[in-house]
């Protein structure tokens, strides 16, 4: 299998409405799909967050059902230039950023969490392009 990109990932939340005021409110992701009651999606650079009510998408009947709970991770990439900025704009939303770590080699990155208790993290372009 030739992949060339995870080209979305999924989270699975409380709340809808409070999901939306943070991923489109706070961190500024736009909206591209919403069914109330079930999900909304998000444009994350060129993938796709998606966010659904765990106990709907488990019921699902067109598409195969799915489910999870707990806390999760994923990590947004930002270019080293804009690090600074997004960090800056991620704190002066009122997000906690709850550890920034240096990965060696000039990549740093930060660690936050969504409403649903999410791990996540923004990380600088190229830092997994380094080493195998």
């Amino acid at each position: 299998m030739d992949v060339v990109k995870i080209k979305e990932t999924c989270l699975y939340v409380a709340d809808l409405g409070r999901c939306k005021a943070f991923y489109n409110g706070l961190l500024k992701f736009k909206v591209i799909g919403e069914v109330p009651g079930r999900h909304v999606f998000f444009r994350a650079g060129s993938s796709v967050l998606l966010c659904f009510i765990a106990e709907a998408a488990s019921k699902a009947e067109t598409l195969p059902p799915h489910y999870g709970s707990g806390q999760l991770h994923l990590a947004f990439e930002v270019s080293k230039a804009d690090y600074s900025k997004t960090k800056a704009e991620v704190e002066a939303a009122g997000i906690t950023i709850e550890q920034e770590y240096d990965w060696g080699g000039g990549f740093l990155s930060f660690y936050f969490r969504d409403p649903d208790q999410h791990l996540l993290e923004v990380v600088m372009t190229g830092m997994w392009e380094r080493g195998s």
